[in-house]
């Protein structure tokens, strides 16, 4: 590399010279920092090969742009951007701006399993030098625009993953609003990342300018006084940027490297190219950020050393496309300040009119016009040594703006009118309180013309009051007034086939799909029948997308049933993103449905309820008999390879769900649901012992096993398995816990070996004993959760119920209340409307007859003690009088035995037939009320 020419920049060698004597008492470190770069710009702007510094999403860079290529109108463009997104850049014109340029994969290979899904974004907006950039070369014929940057397969092998492996996010941070969040999780990658790294230049630069963060300080002390600069200004400038945040850069190891990788790896693309094509290079245009621009690598420049090797990208297959984005995703992708990108937007279209300078736009682009050729403006001699345009930049004072009344008070009338339409109480004096305010707030920072921040500032000091009365307060809308959050999108030709198969698809519904906002759709299906197959797509969009991309209002969908009418908001266009990345991962969404159903049921940690929802999936929106064979032999392995009841009541939902369907549609059963009855049956007898004492299973997994083995036992049972298994299972089932020891009462009552007047019995004795009578609310939870395998105990769940209402104090019974409730919500589906059937049978159904009424139970234990009583007078008489029968039979027996002889008279009515004047005096007593 050739040294510096002492002839250019020798005015401002001199002069930096003196001030860092002046300044640190000697020469020193700040004079090498001074010196150097000024080394920096004086190497970059010297190399053949033109080297143009940009900062990303920055007007000022745009415009320079634009100009310089109808100055220079070079051949070929390298651009500083990731080489494998070179195809994807023609689509552009078919997209409204902002976009994003995305490489996805969703399997790894060479990477770490965790990392997947892999996702690199670069957003493109039209107030870019980079758009200009590749507007310029796609409609320029003769034109070859060249990615140089790594591929995106480097980007995640070079990247420590330093974001990803931060840690979880701040759990009180405010939830991210739906356009900041475009991007996703995706790794950003932007041209001309220029921004301090050096924390404490940075505060000193904020501070002394004013400002509140670095947008402000850019827009304030970059954008504006390079808007009108020409070219070698502009250029001297950003190059003095760039160095000056690289050699005052800290000592991160790894980032340092990755930046100089870069470089060595964009200077070696750029030499290769230029070798192949024998390009001169004086007719090439090189654009990348300020930062790389100012390189101190051995490979800078077309002569630079051919050391750099590069490596192989991995196996893994990158997906490419381009998905939506928003000036708030830009922001939050890359630390911007909020507003910042749409406040650039419009000092871009005040450049472009005050400059008149003809930006490029792509052409037939939305929301564009096409731009109008114009004739070349003679560029510099190649050969003529660069002007030194810095000196008189630097000494340059500040020009300072004339305050612009109009456009200020246009401000201030436009917030408060957006203030009063949102509830603000503004009125005429807040907008003259605006206007002074803003510039007041300038003049307190040394500006003669409020910036869109400062009257940002004014407008929240004087609209703003306590409490915020709608959804949007006063910054957010002079954010909105300034430009607003634009949202880009992608156009249909542009979207990946499945994407394309979606909209077409769902044509026959007649609305704007790729519209922003929710829209309704209403499908009469009963009347036009070829509405099913959409009602098909969006119900597999609902599986696929994020919640809110396609929301059913009415209809639902359920094995076995044909829809007639269904409702559905649908956001497919504010969904975009995640529509396009569907496209990644298949052609259609039939196909992508099956791979993420596989991919569900066969994971390492798939539990055999996880496989069954598969199966019921790919039955309810595939209608896949194939698949739902394949699922339904994984679910089968599962469950034999599982060691706990943890999803013992999902597989139960499940099972007996797809049993009514392919006993109601099927001729047979298929052979995989009866090899589970038939495997389950036998596992949950297995476990079933032990579960009953683990404390680590529930009692409503307890009674999950319990509901299979009793639901299916009569299918298990056809397919040869042995009742003897549950019956030993039972028997060996010893639970010390009282809601499970209700459950296996249950079970013994199903079985046969318990009795309802011995369960009666013994529910009687525990109310009757004080030492129990605090956990029998327990038991009682148990025999509610016994109604899932043994629902013919309704009536009896109901007695206890009652008789605990009736007999247990209120200390025991009013904090077992929340539990009882909690209980019957979490199986309210299948438990609660067996409760209340019962009961709405059993208790009286009018207010006034509930005095009167007497318990069905109590009256049958009244009934059985007067029949028994009345058995035992005459019984014995009859006996008595024929006595042969009863020997023969003793005789048989071998018994012998003596009668009693029978009392013909009465016995407890004696005393009342001795004195009858009170039975009397009450019967007249009752007949009087």
């Amino acid at each position: 590399m050739s040294g510096p020419d002492e002839s250019t920049f020798s005015a401002l060698r001199g002069q930096l010279q003196e001030a860092a004597t002046a300044f640190a008492d000697g020469p020193g470190a700040l004079e090498g920092i001074l010196l150097g770069i000024v080394d920096d710009v004086d190497r970059a702007v010297r190399e053949p090969l033109e080297i143009f510094p940009v900062c990303h999403h920055s007007p000022a860079s745009a415009i320079a742009m634009a100009r310089r290529l109808r100055e220079k109108q070079p051949k070929v463009v390298y651009l500083e951007l990731c080489e494998d997104m070179a195809p994807l850049l023609t689509e552009l014109r078919n997209c409204r701006l902002p976009v994003a340029v995305q490489a996805f994969a969703t399997q790894t290979d060479g990477f770490p399993a965790e990392w997947a899904p892999l996702s690199v974004v670069a957003p493109i907006t039209e107030a870019s030098a980079e758009y200009q950039a590749i507007a310029y070369a796609l409609d320029t014929p003769g034109v070859e625009l060249v990615l140089v940057d790594r591929s995106s397969d480097h980007v995640f092998q070079w990247d420590a993953r330093g974001a990803r492996s931060a840690g979880p996010a701040d759990p009180d941070a405010p939830p991210a609003e739906e356009e900041a969040a475009l991007h996703g999780d995706a790794v950003g990658v932007e041209i001309g990342d220029l921004r301090p790294r050096f924390a404490e230049l940075e505060e000193h630069l904020l501070r002394h300018g004013r400002v509140r963060h670095w947008s402000e300080w850019w827009h304030q002390y970059v954008e504006l006084p390079l808007g009108d600069s020409d070219h070698d200004t502009y250029r001297q400038v950003m190059l003095l940027i760039g160095s000056l945040f690289r050699r005052l850069a800290p000592g991160d190891d790894h980032r340092v490297s990755v930046d100089e990788d870069r470089e060595r790896y964009m200077w070696t693309r750029m030499r290769e190219h230029l070798t192949e094509t024998g390009t001169d290079p004086a007719d090439c245009l090189y654009v990348c950020g300020a930062f790389h621009a100012a390189s101190r690598v051995a490979e800078f420049g077309v002569r630079g050393a051919d050391t750099f090797e590069i490596g192989p990208r991995t196996a893994t297959k990158w997906q490419h496309g381009l998905i939506p984005s928003s000036h708030a995703a830009i922001e939050a992708q890359f630390g911007l300040a909020a507003g910042s990108v749409s406040i650039a937007a419009t000092v871009w279209a005040k450049n472009v009119r005050r400059t008149r300078v003809e930006p490029f736009r792509l052409a037939g682009q939305a929301g564009t016009k096409k731009s109008r050729a114009r004739k070349a403006v003679a560029a510099p001699a190649p050969g003529a040594p660069p002007a030194d345009r810095l000196s008189g930049f630097l000494r340059r004072p500040p020009v300072l703006d004339p305050l612009d009344e109009a456009e200020l008070l246009g401000w201030s009338v436009e917030i408060v009118r957006a203030a009063r339409r949102n509830g603000y109480l503004a009125s005429t004096a807040d907008a003259i309180a605006v206007f002074e305010t803003s510039i007041l707030l300038a003049g307190m920072r040394d500006r003669a013309k409020p910036t869109p921040y400062d009257f940002q500032d004014a407008a929240v000091t004087c609209i703003e009051k306590d409490a915020v009365p709608g959804r949007r307060d006063v910054r957010r809308l002079v954010e909105i007034m300034m430009g607003g959050d634009r949202v880009g999108q992608v156009g249909y030709d542009a979207l990946p086939p499945l994407a394309r198969d979606v909209h077409d698809r769902l044509t026959p519904l007649n609305l704007r799909l790729q519209q922003n906002g929710v829209q309704r759709a209403l499908l009469d299906i009963a009347s036009r029948p070829e509405l099913e197959r959409c009602s098909d797509v969006l119900w597999m969009l609902r599986c696929l997308m994020p919640q809110g991309a396609a929301r059913p209002i009415m209809g639902e969908r359920r094995l076995g049933e044909r829809p007639i009418q269904e409702s559905w908001d649908l956001a497919l266009g504010t969904h975009q993103r995640a529509l396009i990345e569907l496209g990644y991962e298949g052609v259609s969404i039939e196909q992508v449905l099956e791979q993420r159903l596989r991919r569900r049921a066969y994971a390492p940690q798939a539990t055999a309820a996880i496989v069954l929802e598969a199966v019921e999936d790919a039955t309810l929106y595939l209608r896949s008999r194939r698949l739902a064979d394949e699922l339904g032999t994984r679910a089968l392995e599962v469950l034999a390879a599982e060691r706990s009841v943890d999803g013992a009541p999902e597989v139960l939902r499940r099972v007996r769900r797809l049993l009514a369907y392919y006993r109601t549609s099927e001729p047979v059963l298929p052979p995989w649901i009866e090899s589970f009855v038939k495997a389950g049956y036998a596992h949950y007898c297995t476990l079933l012992p032990t579960a009953f004492t683990d404390e680590d299973a529930t009692v409503r997994q307890v009674a999950a096993m319990l509901g299979f083995l009793f639901g299916m036992e009569s299918l298990a049972l056809s397919l040869g398995c042995d009742r003897t298994q549950l019956e030993l299972a039972v028997a060996q089932s010893h639970p010390e816990d009282p809601s499970r020891t209700a459950l296996l009462w249950a079970a013994q009552t199903q079985l046969g070996r318990l009795s309802r007047a011995d369960l009666r019995a013994r529910c009687d004795a525990l109310l009757g004993n004080p030492l129990v009578v605090p956990a029998y609310p327990r038991y009682l939870s148990g025999f509610v959760h016994a109604l899932e395998p043994v629902p013919g105990l309704t009536d009896f769940v109901v007695e206890a119920v009652s008789n605990a209402f009736a007999r247990l104090p209120d200390p025991v019974l009013l904090p077992w209340l929340p539990t009882l409730i909690t209980t019957l919500r979490s199986g309210g589906s299948e438990l609660a409307p067996l409760l209340i059937r019962e009961a709405g049978r059993i208790f009286p159904g009018r207010l006034a007859a509930l005095d009167e009424w007497v318990p069905p139970w109590r009256e049958r234990t009244e009934t059985r003690a007067v029949a028994r009583g009345a058995d035992t007078g005459q019984g014995v008489a009859l006996l008595a009088a024929h006595p042969a029968t009863c020997d023969a039979v003793a005789g048989l027996l071998g018994c012998a035995g003596t009668w009693e002889p029978a009392d013909p008279g009465p016995r407890g009515l004696a005393l009342v037939d001795r004195h009858p004047d009170t039975v009397a005096a009450l019967a007249a007593l009752l007949a009087a009320g």
